[in-house]
């Protein structure tokens, strides 16, 4: 069986990517029956060849400035803890941001937390165009596509973020295990945040230490708040997340509570009057 994710590889101006650079973008569990939706923006700190790692070494391009640690492997336990499909990235931040707007200045950075990033330095149109094409549009297609593939289905997915941010920022020790981000919509937010506070040694951020009303979510956003989508998005510590086995543990965890705000009854029905059918 062909791999769903292979119809939007190589999407793109030639050479990038290249014959032996990963997919664009990646479908796990296409065929997931969960009315849910995961995405990952940043699960990938790859770097197609062509532009020649960004002229960053190893140790650069695998720090938290070129992914979000930990956060791909527990999209993957995601995706079979709640048997729902999920979308993941298959490039670095650093090459495009998929959680930004093309035009927003953080979405191709120069700087990225005091580190200078010397592939792009001086990008072009024709440059930015070319990485848009190849590396962000596929994995926006993807999502938008399997969306559709829901409505298909007369189901109204929710829609789950899965990131991870660092343990200490700027010398600060962030308290938060996970954090919970939303907008204005918090069908989900809340009983999550209800849920998983019910474990006292757990430290639960609402809205921290990001915000859902901050200006640069790109993917939710376009995915969820624009189609009045339940969504949520997780921030989990990525010191918790950075091995495998601390990646299945908080995917346990994250994911019962996920399981169970799934089956509220407030989810049943969207904004707009929809239900939510269980195929």
């Amino acid at each position: 069986m062909t791999d769903p994710s292979s119809r939007f590889a190589g999407i793109g101006p030639a050479g990038l990517p290249g014959p032996n650079d990963p997919p664009a973008v990646t479908i796990v569990n296409p065929q997931g029956r969960a009315a849910a939706l995961l995405v990952c923006d940043h699960a990938s700190n790859a770097v197609p060849a062509a532009l020649d790692d960004l002229g960053l070494d190893v140790e650069t391009r695998n720090r938290h400035i070129a992914w979000d640690i930990g956060a791909a492997e527990v999209a993957r336990h995601l995706a079979e803890i709640l048997d729902a499909p999920a979308i993941l990235s298959g490039y670095s931040r650093l090459v495009v941001d998929c959680n930004r707007a093309l035009d927003d200045p953080t979405a191709m950075r120069q700087i990225s937390d005091r580190t200078v990033i010397p592939g792009n330095r001086g990008l072009d149109a024709t440059a930015r165009a070319q990485r848009a094409d190849s590396c962000y549009w596929p994995y926006h297609r993807a999502i938008a596509a399997t969306i559709a593939s829901f409505a298909e289905r007369r189901l109204v997915p929710a829609v789950i973020s899965v990131h991870s941010c660092c343990a200490i920022w700027r010398g600060v020790r962030r308290p938060w295990h996970v954090g919970v981000l939303s907008n204005s919509d918090r069908r989900m937010a809340d009983p999550l945040i209800a849920l998983l506070s019910r474990d006292s040694a757990l430290c639960i951020g609402d809205n921290q230490p990001y915000s859902g009303f901050d200006p640069h979510g790109y993917t939710i956003e376009t995915h969820a708040l624009a189609g009045s989508r339940p969504n949520v998005l997780l921030e989990i510590r990525q010191d918790l997340i950075g091995s495998s086995e601390g990646a299945r543990h908080w995917a346990g965890i994250t994911g019962a509570a996920l399981a169970a705000v799934l089956a509220h009854p407030e989810l049943v029905r969207a904004r707009n009057g929809a239900v939510r059918r269980v195929s």
